[in-house]
């Protein structure tokens, strides 16, 4: 979840989070901003400081208050080292300072989500299978395989959890937007394909359940 006031940054960080592989959804002030982080489950909030409506620094403290412990990624325009210490003394896990160039920012959404898979290292390996969530790209015993951009985010959801059981509300709210189409069979659909692609046996059906990788 990206929450931003500033609607052409946000647009501009919308387009090149989702170029890198993210579903990204925007609210553009604290109190709605708030209210979405409580509502949804996110894989990490960039929380800009500067809202209209309630400061950011108010809805950080109140998130982790509350005991949302999703990783929080700050945004400050205002560059004082006093609020990005306060911002992080209050549960923030990492901060950019505008202006900042979107490398980078991917870059540390990506060591977010690996601190949060307990992953230490970018590349994502399970017997012969590897996926690079900074390329793009994905090889099965050195060979590359082509997945869609649906179908790569599906497998590194479900790569970062291994061996976990994984059900389809939880792919679907992970992999699309709220104003996304989403079939009843899709899920269903896009397994399949990565079946096809990486091997029937990596991803387990757990009847009534999910999905299990590993």
């Amino acid at each position: 979840m990206l929450v931003e006031d500033d609607e052409n940054l946000a647009a501009r960080l919308t387009r090149g989070l989702q170029q890198a592989g993210f579903v990204v959804e925007h609210a553009s002030d604290g109190p709605d901003g708030y209210e979405m982080g409580l509502d949804a489950s996110y894989d990490a909030i960039i929380l800009d400081l500067g809202l209209p409506g309630e400061d950011g620094l108010s809805v950080l403290s109140k998130w982790r208050t509350g005991g949302l412990s999703t990783p929080i990624l700050i945004l400050t325009a205002r560059g004082t080292w006093a609020e990005k210490v306060e911002g992080l003394n209050l549960g923030a896990d990492d901060y950019l300072t505008k202006p900042f160039h979107l490398p980078e920012l991917t870059a540390r959404l990506n060591a977010l989500l690996r601190r949060g898979a307990g992953a230490a290292t970018a590349l994502l390996s399970h017997n012969g299978l590897t996926l690079n969530p900074s390329t793009g790209e994905v090889h099965l015993d050195g060979a590359l395989v082509e997945l869609t951009a649906l179908e790569f985010r599906m497998l590194r959801y479900l790569m970062h959890r291994p061996r976990h059981v994984v059900s389809q509300s939880e792919l679907t709210e992970h992999l699309y937007s709220l104003d996304d189409m989403r079939g009843s069979n899709t899920i269903e659909v896009y397994i399949s394909r990565l079946r096809r692609k990486i091997g029937v046996d990596r991803i387990k059906t757990v009847r009534g359940l999910g999905y299990r990788f590993g």
